[in-house]
């Protein structure tokens, strides 16, 4: 979770590369993108396609990316940004996604309230007129929007000639997009077969809409890779999580990774490629299924 312990991570993983948050704004997150993406930036170099779109919701036009090979059909994926939102950091690893063969939709969770980009990087996310910008378009996302907003996605997706509608659909999601991977796969639960979340906020709680209360009602397999330091403060939640996937029947590969909220975000001031490879090749072994 993006909280005021993870702006020590932050700070710490900010000092040990010699970079304060000012220099990481200017020229460190630019510098990630550019050098370990690992993707060309030029989609049509890439052999990719790619375009921003507009998906009709129940609650009003979604603001998207969408990227694909440019040849033939692919698996589609629904890709959840963390709190910072749709961004370039986001489209990067977008188009990495769809060169491993996969129709991307990297969605704008903020529609509601404006389009993409609302920052430009995670950074932003740090500053009081961030915070303060956000505080209003994050109060206007709920759990059934978010489902109604899954099932809309779901379904453009289903009409694109891009897509092959004979595979499964998937999903990944950073932070606050972790949980609604698994609200995705509760939406349409015959469509979508596997769900990735990544340093996920807020996957176990009390209500009864919880994320991992929702597992039951998926046929997803699922990737739940989760930071040392929200398993230091919810020990208990890797084990809920496990808990409730057993008594779902479903296939959950979930592990604390050693590395900080946020790692696998290439504009996070914590990122780590190491352990976001690691993630990441996780992720394509569970979405070889689909």
């Amino acid at each position: 979770m993006c909280d005021d312990l993870t702006v020590h991570e932050e700070d710490a993983a900010l000092a040990a590369k010699g970079m304060s948050r000012r220099e990481f704004a200017a020229v460190g997150a630019a510098a990630v993108m550019a050098g370990c993406a690992g993707v060309d930036g030029n989609a049509k170099a890439a052999g990719l396609k790619e375009a921003l779109v507009t998906i009709d919701t129940p609650d009003g036009k979604a603001d998207c990316f969408f990227v694909h090979p440019a040849r033939g059909k692919a698996p589609g994926i629904i890709m959840w940004p963390d709190i910072a939102g749709l961004r370039e950091a986001y489209k990067t690893m977008g188009r990495r996604l769809a060169q491993a063969g996969y129709a991307v939709l990297v969605v704008n969770q903020y529609y509601r309230s404006s389009p993409a980009p609302i920052m430009a990087t995670m950074s932003e996310w740090r500053t009081p007129e961030g915070q303060a910008k956000l505080a209003p378009m994050i109060a206007a996302i709920t759990n059934d929007g978010t489902t109604r907003d899954a099932a809309a996605f779901v379904a453009w997706l289903d009409r694109q000639a891009a897509v092959d509608t004979k595979r499964k659909i998937g999903s990944n999601g950073y932070c606050m997009g972790g949980p609604m991977t698994i609200r995705t796969a509760a939406a349409v639960p015959e469509r979508v077969g596997a769900a990735a979340s990544f340093h996920g906020a807020n996957l176990v709680n009390d209500r009864p809409d919880s994320p991992h209360r929702l597992l039951a009602a998926t046929r997803a397999s699922y990737l739940i890779a989760i930071a040392r330091g929200d398993d230091a403060r919810a020990p208990g939640d890797k084990d809920a999580l496990r808990t409730a996937a057993d008594a779902a029947h479903r296939t959950a590969e979930i592990e604390v990774y050693p590395a900080e909220h946020g790692w696998c975000t290439l504009d996070a001031p914590v990122y780590d490629q190491v352990q976001a490879d690691r993630a990441w090749d996780r992720m394509l072994a569970l979405f070889k299924q689909l």
